[in-house]
């Protein structure tokens, strides 16, 4: 088994693309107006509109209403996006901190309010897990 990708669901699919194109530096592909993603090296966040849900079954997920899951994001130097996150104006939750498991964290929502982590591995036997 592989974990390839992630989907968020939106009642604004352009609004939520465009955000995270601003924040990852990665261009969505567009498979059609409900429908893009953005790949990385690692894996793909899928953004979706709420009209594709139905192709899933009535209500199988809700628009703006996660309150577990947090989309992480492996970058080179966190403090550096956070200084450049600051000037696209985005609601941070925690400012860059170093985490007891030895990332270094800054945790941020996107417009629907899902939270995102961006974090570099900072201590030895942090970066010795990223190696696997």
């Amino acid at each position: 088994m592989n974990f390839v990708s992630i989907r968020v669901i939106t009642d604004d699919v352009a609004r939520l693309v465009a955000f995270y194109e601003q924040v990852t530096g990665v261009t969505a592909a567009w498979s059609t107006p409900d429908f893009a993603e953005l790949t990385t090296p690692a894996c793909t966040l899928a953004i979706a509109s709420t009209r594709t849900v139905a192709l899933f079954g009535t209500d199988s997920a809700r628009p703006a209403a996660n309150h577990s899951v947090i989309t992480e994001f492996r970058v080179a130097d966190v403090d550096t996006e956070y200084d450049r996150l600051a000037a696209l104006d985005c609601e941070f939750v925690q400012k860059p901190t170093t985490m007891p498991w030895g990332n270094r964290s800054l945790l941020f929502r996107d417009p629907d309010g899902n939270l995102i982590n961006f974090f570099t591995p900072v201590t030895p036997e942090a970066l010795r897990r990223q190696e696997r």
